[in-house]
């Protein structure tokens, strides 16, 4: 079984930075072409966040954190990142970690992945 493994979440305030990594096991770092962060907030559904195909060839924002989060992958170090910055409280949430070997749906759809990680919480206060 394929183990994503998510960290670096915490409590912030407002305007200061997280940076999260997602790692995976070194077998898959080449199988995964699409990678992609989700969030989700109580109450609200699971969210797309950012996506990046393999060897960065394309990535992808939502509209709410574009501008603050940067997304990257480590391929010699089978490592994904998400660089928040200008955290706003709105950005409370679990954050989850995906892969797919393919782009054959819409990447913030969470039926396109096969693989997930358990999550680290962000937290960030006003």
């Amino acid at each position: 079984q394929v183990v994503l493994v998510e960290s670096g979440g915490g409590s912030v305030q407002a305007g200061e930075s997280l940076r999260l990594s997602c790692t995976s096991p070194s077998e898959y770092t080449y199988t995964f072409y699409r990678m992609a962060w989700f969030r989700q907030a109580p109450g609200k559904e699971r969210e797309g966040v950012a996506c990046t195909n393999i060897a960065s060839a394309g990535t992808f924002y939502d509209a709410s954190v574009k501008g603050r989060f940067t997304i990257s992958r480590d391929n010699a170090k089978n490592t994904m990142y998400l660089q928040m910055n200008s955290l706003e409280p709105e950005d409370t949430a679990m954050y989850y970690c995906a892969a797919s070997p393919s782009a054959s749906r819409a990447w913030y759809d969470p039926s396109a992945y096969n693989y997930w990680g358990r999550g680290t919480q962000v937290t960030v206060s006003s």
